[in-house]
């Protein structure tokens, strides 16, 4: 007891600032941006700037803020604002002591700064409360050539019973400007990733999920934010972020009566209140976040170049060209089913084939979407000579081959359902409330946590060429409940349940480090980069309807690389909107992400030729297409019916072009764009791909043109009727 009361009074002598003790100044930089803080030791750290790199930087130590009413540090924004003081805005922290007092006052401690190798430095300030032994440590890591800086925070403490942690987010940003212009994502299953725009006006806007899990599939916890007018390509201030987290968040946009922006991200403090006892760290999920003067599209290439290298499975490897069985056989298939499609894959150039849903269950056939999920042993009806057969055949075939589980969940008809009751979730003695015929097992218990990893390590196991494995999550929590958990903890449940899938993908990265793996949740219920590094892909939506991709994938693509986005062609009319789309058209989009097919390949009919030197032809364009920067021509969303993007490679010899008609267009209207991102003292030749029936939409087709031509003065097309499409191919001469 002596020795903590001793430990307590050091802490609080060591709190008491120095009279002329001077400030210092914080930077955390990248290439080309920085963050700026001033700090004295027991005063508060003061976030000073957020923007391109600048000269005069000790400016920053005697800069004062107008209009405050008693010093220039009461309302002076905050590196990480806890509730408490005058602070009467969304905190970042809230704690309730072990005395019950329920403010906090965060001082600076000290930082440190190293560098981790030759394109990372780390950054921690560390801050504590004047009067309790609580310490919170906020973590920066700047990635200098992809200009991305990402933000976490630590808090501990040494009082002697535990606290209460109701609010703790991963990052603060305070911005101050004329305007601001919020870009964010809604959507639902098969139309995720619809882009909004709007400006902020006084008070608080908030985006969050209480879903748990698939937490992306309505809401995204990614953001865009423009000063002082609506987002540009190529123009304007723009900050971004994205939170690397796979359970419940909330993006909190609050506007003051100063006009100044404070943007709190982090886990959603919803029903989670978390209980630190002494001595124990919580740690939050990383902020990603960047900064761009000249508009969104260097935000997304500073995206997209972070996420290959460091944040994704494989991102430096070319991805192969899938079809996957869904569509073109659901549940009702036999060996021989698969084995045909195998056949006609291999005729078109498909490089892996996926076997999805149906393959298991015996006892409980998986025979539909009511049965079999969580007995994950071969349907011998099905597949008498099992998955290792077929998975020998395809790779017979020139091809990889591929499987879909989805061991998170469980049907109530199953055996693992009868033997481990106590591994759904469950809210007490209230009913388990099913959907799409399925329960959820709960990842907070160690032994669901082995279980889960048990099921991936023996269904890979099943036959060494089993290359490519597809993880589904067909549903989200209600009803939220654990009976691992203690009493009193089972707010710890959002929180603790990610951590059990993170640690289950760690386990299986560590054993299973070069097998391709598909983030599929009904789609895109898990578009964050918390999950995506443990993946090679995502699946972006289960709707594969070439006109809804458009935009699907445009909002993916802000932030996710088209290397990660599986694109597949699929039958026409569409499965989910019955909408027919020409063959070109279903191939031209399907070609701008990750190509892949999604049908009955018979289905395809007399137009085999054509599909099979459009596959042909991606494996041309793939380099650029997967590893190039994008570059945005024509959105989608503008009123005018056309959308068009572009892939440049590194060294900007070659590049990519695709162009959209998404409606009629009158005689009198054609379409037209300046390209974007060549080298303009580069010659140019241009070759149209998925040229039909000898018709060329462009009248250079096979010329060359100067870069600089095509950037400024641009080209025109013939592509004016609905479904008209153009790929032209750019290559340096």
């Amino acid at each position: 007891m002596k020795a903590l009361v001793l430990s307590i009074l050091l802490f609080f002598l060591a709190a008491v600032t120095t009279p002329g003790q001077t400030k210092e100044i914080i930077q955390v930089e990248t290439n080309n941006l920085a963050m700026i803080f001033t700090a004295s030791p027991g005063g508060k750290v003061v976030f000073q700037y957020w923007g391109n790199k600048l000269n005069g930087a000790s400016s920053f130590l005697d800069r004062k803020v107008k209009g405050q009413p008693d010093t220039s540090d009461d309302f002076a924004s905050q590196l990480y604002p806890a509730y408490g003081g005058r602070y009467y805005l969304n905190p970042a922290l809230k704690l309730t002591h072990d005395d019950g007092v329920l403010t906090t006052e965060l001082v600076y401690a000290g930082s440190q700064t190293k560098s981790l190798d030759d394109n990372r430095t780390e950054t921690i300030i560390s801050l504590k409360d004047k009067l309790y032994p609580v310490f919170v440590d906020v973590r920066f890591v700047s990635y200098n050539k992809e200009n991305i800086i990402s933000q976490s925070v630590t808090i501990s403490h040494s009082e002697t019973k535990e606290i209460l942690v109701e609010n703790l987010a991963s990052s603060y940003i305070p911005l101050h400007a004329e305007s601001y212009y919020l870009t964010h994502f809604n959507g639902t299953w098969a139309l995720e990733m619809q882009m909004e725009e709007e400006e902020l006006t006084h008070g608080t806007k908030v985006i969050e999920s209480k879903k748990g899990i698939r937490t992306t599939q309505s809401e995204n916890s990614a953001f865009i934010l423009s000063l002082n007018g609506p987002s540009k390509e190529d123009s304007g201030e723009v900050y971004a972020g994205a939170l690397a987290w796979s359970g419940n968040y909330k993006l909190s946009f609050e506007l003051d009566e100063t006009g100044k922006l404070g943007i709190t991200a982090g886990m959603n403090p919803f029903a989670s209140t978390f209980h630190l006892k002494p001595g124990q760290k919580l740690e939050t999920p990383e902020m990603i976040l960047t900064y761009n003067a000249n508009g969104i599209g260097q935000i997304s290439r500073n995206f997209h170049d972070w996420t290959r290298k460091y944040n994704m499975a494989h991102g430096d490897q070319l991805h192969p060209i899938i079809l996957n069985s869904w569509e073109g056989a659901y549940f009702d298939y036999t060996e021989k089913t698969i084995t045909d499609m195998m056949d006609d894959a291999a005729r078109f150039g498909i490089e892996m084939f996926v076997l999805d849903d149906g393959w298991f269950g015996n006892k409980y056939p998986r025979n539909g979407d009511n049965a079999g999920l969580g007995d994950w042993q071969t349907n011998k009806t099905k597949l008498p000579r099992g998955i290792p057969y077929l998975a020998d055949y395809a790779v017979s075939k020139g091809m990889k081959f591929g499987i879909w589980i989805e061991p998170e969940m469980v049907n109530p008809d199953s055996e693992l359902a009868g033997k481990h009751p106590e591994w759904i979730i469950k809210s007490g003695k209230r009913d388990i409330l099913p959907m799409r015929n399925q329960w959820q097992l709960d990842l907070s218990n160690p032994d669901v946590q082995d279980f889960v990893f048990n099921t991936f390590d023996e269904v890979v196991s099943m036959s060494p060429n089993i290359s490519y494995v597809k993880w589904d999550a067909n549903r989200h929590v209600d009803n939220v409940g654990s009976e691992y958990l203690p009493a009193n903890e089972q707010t710890h449940f959002w929180r603790e349940y990610i951590k059990g899938l993170y640690s289950v993908y760690d386990r299986i990265r560590d054993k299973y480090p070069d097998i391709q793996i598909q983030l599929c949740s009904a789609g895109g219920g898990r578009v964050d980069f918390g999950a995506l590094k443990y993946h090679d892909e995502i699946w972006a939506s289960d709707n594969t309807n070439a006109l809804d991709r458009i935009f699907i994938q445009y909002g993916t693509n802000l932030f996710f690389p088209a290397i990660v986005t599986g694109s597949h062609v699929s039958t026409s009319p569409n499965h989910q909107t019955g909408m027919m789309i020409p063959l070109k058209f279903r191939f031209d989009v399907a070609m701008s992400g990750r190509l892949g097919m999604e049908l009955q390949p018979k289905d395809i009919g007399d137009e085999y030729e054509f599909a099979a030197n459009a596959i042909k032809d991606y494996k041309l364009i793939r380099p650029v297409v997967q590893l190039g920067d994008l570059y945005r021509l024509i959105s989608p969303y503008d009123k005018n019916g056309w959308a068009s993007h572009m892939y440049v490679a590194k060294d900007k010899k070659q590049a990519v072009f695709f162009a959209y008609s998404l409606k009629y267009h009158g005689r009198t209207t054609y379409f037209e764009t300046k390209l974007n991102g060549l080298d303009a003292d580069k010659n140019y030749k241009i070759t149209e791909l998925n040229v039909k029936s000898g018709r060329s939409s462009f009248y250079g087709n096979g010329q060359t043109f100067t870069g600089d031509y095509l950037m400024k003065a641009g080209i025109n097309l013939n592509i004016g009727n609905p479904f008209d499409s153009t790929v032209l191919l750019i290559t340096e001469e």
